[in-house]
């Protein structure tokens, strides 16, 4: 079980962010909004800015990050409906004609499927490194600044918006339980309206046994796909008509959605240079596809615990594994979780 207890300096709130044009198609099976991994990486490329020095006094980031809490306030899909249609589709851009290899042969680019999202997004990391009030405010400040000049999920952050209730905030991060069940009862509520994400495991391997019941052979994704679609069963006979049968549809607990959370491995660690054509000739390679897990939308009001909000990464390299994952799930579930 994962302890309710984080051990760090303090807290970097950064709210309120808009972001115009993320990226809403994080892996091959869903779309939506943006996958934790986009989330990580970019508080990781933060992290890498304010290690290389600062011209504050607070100095450097020297111990890191150790997650980032993810709070949605809004989000805007770029998509339409066309006449006649029941689906929807990308709001695309169209290309502008090019010059192809003969003169006359002038036609209109392909169009790449891209989809987009305006999103406005609350994130909150943890800072390994002790910062007192004012120097955690000048990292605040910074941190904003730097992030403002950012890409979040192939994005753009718009400028902040003036007042307070958009202004980057610290908060020192007290060094016992109940000090910090404390402080996150007073933050929870700043991050109303909206909606915290955290990765719900638990349910999906309940599902699963469920449906082994009746079915032996299924899999996980058979368990994914059940909590993530609209199932119209049957409930018995109509009342107003008894010969036929009443259809509804099933009632689940809590926002499910299902969530791409990072890569699998499906071929061998290479050494660096022995793949043509990747990003670097220092890094090792290795072929991926995309692993999912089930995520729950949850109001932070009903979260207990800090350690429930924040997605840390994961790497396994023995078992081919980058992922990024969340312990609302442990925290929740642990005899020795203290109730705030």
């Amino acid at each position: 079980m994962t302890s309710s207890f984080i051990d760090a300096g303090g807290l970097l709130i950064l709210p309120r962010l808009q972001v115009q044009n993320a990226n809403a198609i994080s892996g091959p099976l869903t779309w939506g909004f943006p996958s934790p991994t986009a989330f990580t990486g970019f508080v990781h490329a933060l992290e890498r800015r304010l290690s290389q020095g600062s011209p504050y006094d607070f100095g450097e980031v020297r111990e890191g990050f150790g997650g980032v809490g993810i709070i949605c306030h809004g989000f805007q899909p770029q998509v339409a409906q066309p006449a006649g249609r029941r689906t929807q589709v990308f709001c695309l851009t169209r290309n502008p004609v090019y010059a192809g290899w003969k003169k006359f042969e002038d036609k209109p680019a392909a169009i790449v499927e891209e989809g987009h999202a305006h999103l406005e997004i609350t994130l909150i990391v943890i800072v390994k490194d002790g910062f007192g009030e004012y120097d955690g405010e000048e990292l605040a400040r910074t941190a904003h600044h730097i992030a403002q000049g950012m890409r979040l999920a192939g994005g753009s952050i718009l400028p902040a918006r003036s007042g307070e209730h958009y202004t980057a905030r610290w908060e020192v991060l007290p060094d016992e339980v109940d000090g910090q069940n404390e402080l996150f009862a007073k933050l929870r509520r700043r991050l109303l309206p909206g909606y915290a994400l955290v990765q719900r495991e638990d349910l999906l391997a309940e599902r699963l046994t469920e449906i082994r019941a009746n079915q032996p052979d299924a899999t996980a994704l058979d368990a994914l796909l059940d909590l993530s679609r609209l199932n119209i069963e049957p409930v018995g006979p109509d009342p107003a008509k008894p010969e036929e049968i009443l259809w509804q549809v099933r009632t689940r607990s809590g926002w499910l959605v299902p969530l791409p959370i990072g890569y699998a491995g499906i071929s061998p660690l290479y050494q660096p240079g022995e793949v043509e054509n990747t990003r670097d000739d220092s890094t090792p390679f290795r072929f991926v596809e995309s692993l999912y897990s089930l995520g729950q939308w949850i109001g932070p009001h009903h979260l207990k615990h800090l350690q429930q909000l924040f997605w840390h990464t994961n790497t396994d390299i023995k078992n081919g594994l980058y992922r990024c994952v969340n312990h609302y799930s442990e925290v929740t579930l642990s005899p020795h979780a203290d109730i705030a």
